[in-house]
């Protein structure tokens, strides 16, 4: 059997640290034989990686769908914003599209995707790779099973880490809302979809709170400059003092902001790119903390809570049912199980996941590679009509949010949008 071919449309992070390095350990299953990335460097060494031609390097995604389709497939990892002309197009062409998360981040251009997967008879799959890991998969096995009744609550807290706060939604790509996404939609949507997934039933409601309550000018440091290396009088008070961090223990991130990650290369982008900014001076808008609450179908509810103030980088759970209850932490990779009747506790310990998020970046390629093969398109784990009904979810929730705590009706929510997009 010939592996399906594909192409990279954004050669970023995601793009090449996440999905595309199954290509290179399955290459029985998956050969990469494109690239469309405006960085010249990142384009260069991708295609090195993976032995592209020079034909199939381009520099932005209308060249490479500007003609006839050349593979089986095309992964998206373009910024939030740049997804949905993209994927339009190349589902029309014919690829089966596997589309980093959020799909869009307006709610219309999501419904318009899955319409055209449909019309197009496409594989279409949001990248919520958390379905695809062990832990989680479990979790849903367990409840589907009845193992603790019918489930009554869900707590779930998304631990974002201090420091991944300020890179990514601070100084980084997702810090304003107005040029990418609300923190609920690019971080949490993640989050929205395993609730539903887990639980099993639709969401009717929701409410939310949340604020940027930090990271703002009135909380900066007497004297701070606008960059941390111009001399900021807070250098040693600070945890968020971009030279000691980017050369410190954060180095590893700053591969994420510059291709040059020696300390003269750290340096330079630090003066040059808004990673080098004031976590306080910068033009971030997006929030640091929300909660959303949430009412199914048949009674069960949810709690959701975000925060960027967290010592680890993790999601807690806790799910409680009519027979037990379940707890787990990702970051510990185990679950506990407890009998109410025999008040027997059985705790799961997983083996350590290969790849990133507990393994659901490898494992999302997998299953995706095999719904396209035996044809399971509307089924899929993440089929993108699943992915919609979640997305909606978070575009209510921020609705509430900026409504003062509205509860949000999401049939009524998405029966307006439905108008909308007819008209």
């Amino acid at each position: 059997m010939k592996p399906l071919t594909a192409i990279l449309i954004g050669a970023g992070d995601r793009g090449v640290r996440a999905y595309a390095p199954y290509a290179l350990e399955q290459p029985n299953e998956l050969k990469i034989i494109g690239v469309a990335e405006p960085n010249k460097e990142r384009r260069t060494r991708f295609q090195q990686d993976h032995h592209i031609s020079d034909e199939n390097c381009y520099e932005s995604w209308e060249e490479v769908l500007n003609q006839t389709k050349i593979a089986d497939i095309a992964i998206i990892c373009t910024l939030d914003q740049n997804h949905f002309k993209p994927a339009m197009k190349a589902l029309e062409l014919g690829y089966h599209v596997l589309l980093e998360k959020p799909m869009s981040p307006d709610p219309i251009e999501c419904i318009m995707m899955e319409r055209a997967a449909q019309k197009y008879n496409r594989q279409l799959t949001i990248c919520h790779v958390l379905r695809y890991t062990e832990f989680w998969a479990t979790i849903k096995k367990i409840i589907s099973k009845g193992d603790i009744g019918e489930v009554v609550s869900l707590q779930l807290n998304e631990n974002v880490e201090v420091m991944h706060m300020s890179h990514s939604f601070v100084r980084g790509n997702w810090n304003n809302k107005g040029r990418t996404s609300p923190m609920i939609l690019q971080k949490s949507c993640h989050d929205m979809d395993i609730i539903s997934f887990v639980i099993g039933k639709d969401c009717k409601r929701v409410s939310s709170y949340g604020s940027l309550m930090h990271f703002k000018e009135e909380n900066a440091p007497i004297g701070a400059p606008k960059r941390c290396l111009d001399g900021c009088p807070a250098e040693m008070d600070c945890p968020f003092h971009a030279g000691r961090y980017y050369l410190g223990e954060g180095k590893g991130w700053a591969k994420k902001f510059t291709e040059d990650d020696t300390n003269e290369g750290i340096i330079k982008a630090l003066q040059e790119t808004p990673y080098g900014k004031c976590v306080y001076r910068s033009d971030n808008d997006v929030v640091d903390h929300q909660v959303v609450n949430m009412e199914f179908e048949g009674g069960a509810t949810a709690t959701f809570s975000m925060c960027g103030f967290t010592r680890e980088q993790t999601r807690i759970v806790q799910i409680m049912g009519t027979k037990g209850e379940i707890r787990g932490n990702m970051e510990e990779n185990s679950i506990s199980i407890f009998d109410f009747l025999t008040r027997q506790e059985t705790v799961i310990h997983f083996d350590n996941p290969i790849g990133g998020h507990g393994g659901g970046d490898q494992g999302i390629i997998r299953t995706f590679l095999r719904d396209i093969r035996y044809g399971n398109k509307q089924d899929s784990v993440s089929s993108a009509s699943a992915s919609v009904r979640s997305h909606l979810m978070a575009f209510a929730a921020e609705e509430s949010r900026l409504n003062q705590g509205q509860s949000i009706n999401i049939d009524e929510y998405f029966t307006s949008l439905a108008e909308n997009f007819k008209s």
